[in-house]
């Protein structure tokens, strides 16, 4: 017998069995390994106590220590001087205070030498209150009867020289020195000049200067102390005697009663300035800050004279002139930069608050004619400036606001520079300007149709700029122009009929064609509100301006037309809201206007408009219907049905692969289904016999052509409709049936359909694939 396989090549097999059963195995056993890792309870690692984190560093904790200590020694001080002072004699006193004082003061120069630079510190701080308590022991011994503001001022001048003088001795004497004597002498230095000017019995100018000249010696020790506290305390101080200084200053200048008391306002705001500007052209890091304020305060000094001289209406214009002159400086290139930045930073600062100080009169002009609209034709008022204060006041002292708003708007068209700000001060220029010609009737209390004729060349030369901003510009001034003739009727009849024609001229832009159709639908109603005319019959009037859009919008192109139809459509709306009230001229306003929707459905870009001519021309019919009081609801449905089947089998005929739904659905449901309502509930045998004579047809129609929609809705009607004229013979005949037979025949009737179910889905699916196949 021949082994089959031989017995080298079964062996081969087995081994290559092994091999795979092996490593099945090994990948069992993994799995299960991994399994019972799973069912285990997993114990966190222990892990060892964390050290506790220290909260406070070792120099924290030193000085805290050191100011501590500082704090009670100098309170223990304190309490000695001022409870135990007199229990000792002079000489006692003396060799106590200076005794303590001088061993306070020269303890740091050995903790300085041996390193500990902290405590020598805290030991100098200590030593620095102990000499404010002696100068107190010396007032209090031997100057009692002297002035305490005096006082006060030489003391705190003498603490100041002699605190820096020791700080240098220690510099000297121990490397470094310390920190804490130069910035404590520079926060002394601040009082001997104020507590001296009120010690001499000065005034409030008097107090003020010494302020000021203070920062002067702050700000010129801050050019040269070095970096660190010294100068962070003495531009504090500067920043802080300087503000007290300028708000003092101000205040005075404000409420100067003379030129004489002016002048030393203005004299002290110029020491302002001059401290600000200077330290500005010193030190670049704070040029454009110091050097705002220094053209904020030339600007206040140069307006407080004229301001305690010349009536408020002057209060704007003269800062305004002044800083419109700080420009001048940015031609000078010595200038430095930073300086020359913060001048025009400031410049236009006085700018913008002089323009906020306009708006208001701006407000009033622009929105005062609003009241005209409850006041039509009440007759022309005496002034321009009576005429747009019917509600809003007139601000006082307002005579110079156009010129405000001009010299602005000059400025911003003349001095600014540059390819990115350049359009966008021109924009503003333009803006202002306008502003400043739109309050010239008002403020000169121009007659009012003088004021008609300044608001219109102010229309005509916006438009003739042809930019956006003078677009915008030409319709608010045309706005407030069409307000403003109400007043009588020749002038809005004149004034409309002038806008009509201007903005129609300019109307190559979108706004102005738009704005043209809209006045001249506000000029059609004004004409037949003159000619006495009732609301309806101006609406035929109105019904031009579509008319005319429509006609106009085929000689324009791109967003021109669109708005220009736009406008129309809505003139159109308001001469069907005039014509609400009277149902007959409402059918013929419809009418018309389905004729010009007609007209522009005509153009092969708008051939939506005919759905709009069908839907104007059913409501025409509509309302003429309701008019006569026609109460059957085919007189209403039928003249929707048929057009809407005539453009089905339009659309049909021009795309044949059009579904008869879209189609024929409408139509076929807007002429059919009303009837059928109407039917259900109609005693009479004509209109369910009329009724089901169209939907027979419409079913006929729809088997012969193979259309879906009408031989769904077709059949669908005739059903219904058969089934009402049966309904009285049925429930004759399930009245003579006992009351078991209907059960009985509903049981057989499901007894017959479970037996025949497979050949009745057959014939289902049938029926649903031959409709299916229909259009």
């Amino acid at each position: 017998m021949t082994h089959i396989p031989s017995p080298a090549e079964e062996l081969r097999l087995l081994d290559a069995e092994l091999y795979r059963l092996d490593a099945r195995r090994a990948q069992l056993l993994n799995r299960r390994a991994w399994l019972v890792t799973q069912l285990r309870p997993v114990w966190p690692a222990p892990t060892a106590p964390a050290a506790p984190r220290a909260e406070a560093s070792a120099p924290g904790v030193q000085n805290v220590l050191l100011l501590l200590g500082g704090v009670l020694l100098t309170l223990a001080a304190t309490a000695f001087t001022l409870v135990s002072w007199g229990h000792l004699g002079i000489a006692g006193r003396a060799a106590v205070l200076g005794g303590v004082t001088l061993a306070t003061l020269a303890a740091p120069l050995p903790l300085l030498r041996r390193g500990l630079r902290s405590t020598g510190e805290t030991v100098a701080g200590l030593g620095l209150a102990l000499t404010v308590l002696d100068a107190y022991a010396l007032y209090e011994a031997g100057f009692g009867s002297a002035d305490g503001t005096g006082y006060a001022a030489v003391a705190s001048a003498v603490l100041a020289a002699g605190w820096a003088g020791y700080g240098r001795l220690l510099a000297g004497l121990a490397g470094p020195g310390l920190r804490l004597p130069l910035p404590a002498a520079l926060v002394a230095a601040q009082l001997p000049l104020p507590l001296a000017a009120v010690a001499w019995g000065a005034d409030a100018y008097g107090i003020t200067g010494a302020l000021l000249l203070t920062a002067a010696c702050d700000a010129a020790l801050a050019l040269r102390v070095p970096a660190g506290a010294p100068r962070v305390t003495v531009t504090a101080g500067a920043y802080g005697m300087g503000g007290w200084g300028v708000l003092a200053a101000g205040l005075l200048s404000w409420t100067a009663p003379g030129p004489s008391a002016a002048a030393r306002a203005a004299a002290l705001l110029f020491l302002a300035a001059a401290v600000a500007l200077g330290t500005a052209w010193r030190a670049p890091g704070v040029a454009l800050g110091n050097a705002v304020a220094g053209g904020l305060l030339v600007t206040a000094g140069v307006s407080a004279v004229p301001h305690a001289v010349l009536p408020d209406a002057w209060t704007v214009p003269v800062p305004l002139v002044c800083g419109v002159a700080l420009l001048a400086v940015l031609r000078v290139e010595r200038v430095p930069e930073g300086v020359r930045a913060g001048l025009a930073w400031a410049s236009g600062a006085v700018q913008g608050v002089a323009v906020l100080w306009a708006l208001p009169v701006v407000a009033v002009v622009l929105l005062g004619p609003v009241d005209q609209v409850t006041e039509v034709w009440s007759g022309a008022p005496g002034d321009a400036r009576e005429a747009v204060t019917g509600v809003l006041p007139w601000p006082p002292d307002a005579a110079l606001a156009p010129v405000v708003l001009a010299v602005v708007a000059g400025t911003l068209a003349l001095a600014v520079r540059g390819d990115e700000w350049r359009p966008r001060a021109l924009a503003a220029a333009t803006v202002l300007g306008w502003a400043a010609v739109l309050l010239l009737p008002a403020t000169l209390r121009l007659p009012y149709a003088a004021a008609l004729v300044v608001l219109s060349v102010v229309a005509a030369a916006l438009l003739a700029v042809r930019r956006t901003v003078a677009t915008v510009l030409a319709l608010l001034t045309s706005l407030g122009l069409a307000l403003l003739s109400l007043a009588t009727e020749p002038a809005t009849l004149l004034v409309l009929a002038f806008l009509t024609a201007l903005f129609a001229v300019a109307a190559r832009l979108p706004v102005p064609a738009a704005t043209a159709v809209g006045y001249a639908a506000a000029l059609a109603c004004a004409t037949g509100a003159a000619a006495g005319w009732q609301p309806q019959h101006t609406a035929l009037l109105v019904l031009l301006v579509p008319a005319a859009a429509a006609l106009w919008a085929t000689r324009v192109e791109g967003t021109t037309r669109v708005t220009v139809e736009v406008a129309g459509a809505v003139a159109g709306v308001v001469a069907v809201g005039l014509a609400v009230a009277d149902p007959p001229v409402l059918a013929l306003v419809l009418a018309l206007a389905g004729v010009i929707a007609a007209a522009t459905a005509v153009r092969a870009d708008r051939r939506e408009a005919g759905w709009a001519a069908a839907a104007l021309f059913v409501l025409a019919t509509w309302v003429r219907l309701a008019a006569w009081e026609v109460e059957t609801p085919e007189a209403y449905t039928l003249p929707a049905a048929v057009p809407a089947l005539l453009v089905g089998a339009w659309r049909r005929r021009r795309d044949p692969r059009a579904s008869s739904w879209m189609a024929y659905g409408p139509g076929l449901g807007a002429g059919l289904m009303p009837s059928l309502l109407a039917a259900w509930g109609d005693p009479h045998w004509q209109r369910p016999l009329l009724l089901g004579a169209a939907a027979l047809l419409v079913t006929l129609l729809g088997a012969r052509h193979r259309l879906q929609a009408p031989l769904v809705l077709g059949g669908s009607v005739l059903l219904l409709d058969a089934l009402h004229e049966l309904a009285p013979y049925l429930v004759q005949v399930a009245g003579a049936l006992p009351r078991w037979a209907p059960p009985a025949l509903a049981g057989l009737l499901l007894l017959a359909l479970g037996a025949t179910y497979e050949r009745r889905l057959r014939d289902v699916r049938r029926w649903r694939e031959a409709l299916g196949r229909l259009d």
